[in-house]
């Protein structure tokens, strides 16, 4: 059974993260209501880490010889330079912020945050307006929008707010085609999924050891991942120009309006929306 779970979190990982509707809400949701079937999240610490392996796999494979030119010719090609550009917003709140974050996976803000997503998607959808099919738009990544796009992958931060919605509303917000604007959001995910990985890996292997990133569950949500990761950005990659974001949105308002109904009557150990108390101030 533990091996069907697998499977389905790493579908669930691969669609979500290049789909503009949010891999770590869709990830909250699935846990929550998979754990009425037994699954068991608290155990699965090194599949949660290797699913990132699977949508970097994705990434680097569909991409491969982007990163190839851009490691062999830094200088002519700034995809490089522009994509640690904009990895550096949301490493500074990371920083920063890095236990507020997690407290927020709890997810009590779950609700909320997929209604900031499907706000983001009307904004996209009407922002864009057909840039994809005018020769107004812009068509090179320049250094203004990675700045721009990384500020928006900072609030994507938040579990709930898609990392490639965000980031899709601030490429096109800054004059990009829709292609060109899903293309480097894409790639700008390659940095952020390794250093959550990097990151998760460090404290499964403290916790589980190393066997806990190769388990049979754990290979078997790398590959449904990438695979599915893969069709993901296929799809999103040929359909960007036409395809409308007011359906993603709505379908993203339902999934927040459902976690709130969720949240509300307590189902499946879903947190009620609470915002957490300002800490005390020292005593003098």
């Amino acid at each position: 059974m533990q091996l069907l779970f697998s499977a389905i979190m790493g579908v669930v990982q691969g669609l979500t993260e290049f789909l503009p509707v949010s891999s770590s809400g869709h990830l909250l949701v699935a846990e929550k209501l998979l754990s009425l079937l037994g699954y068991r999240p608290g155990d699965s610490l090194g599949l949660s880490v290797m699913l990132h392996m699977g949508t970097l796999i994705a990434v680097a494979v569909i991409f491969w010889k982007d990163w190839v030119d851009m490691l062999l010719h830094p200088v002519k090609n700034r995809t490089l330079l522009h994509l640690f550009i904009a990895s550096l917003p949301a490493l500074f709140l990371v920083l920063l912020l890095g236990d507020w974050i997690d407290g927020l996976f709890t997810g009590w803000f779950l609700g909320i945050s997929f209604f900031i997503t499907a706000l983001f998607l009307v904004l996209t959808e009407r922002v864009s307006g057909g840039r994809g099919r005018h020769s107004g738009a812009r068509e090179e990544v320049e250094m203004k929008h990675a700045v721009t796009m990384g500020l928006f992958q900072g609030i994507a931060l938040l579990p709930g707010v898609s990392r490639s919605g965000s980031t899709l509303l601030g490429g096109v917000a800054g004059g990009l085609s829709r292609k060109t604007a899903a293309r480097f959001s894409f790639m700008m995910s390659a940095p952020a999924i390794l250093g959550s990985f990097l990151m998760e890996a460090k404290d499964a292997v403290e916790t589980g050891g190393f066997s806990s990133l190769i388990s049979p569950s754990a290979l078997v949500g790398v590959l449904f991942a990438a695979v599915s990761g893969f069709l993901a950005i296929r799809y999103m990659l040929k359909l960007i120009e036409r395809i409308s974001f007011y359906k993603f949105a709505l379908y993203v308002a339902l999934v927040g309006a459902a976690v709130i109904v969720m949240q509300l009557t307590g189902f499946a150990g879903f947190p009620p929306i609470a915002f957490p108390a300002p800490a005390a101030a020292p005593l003098m």
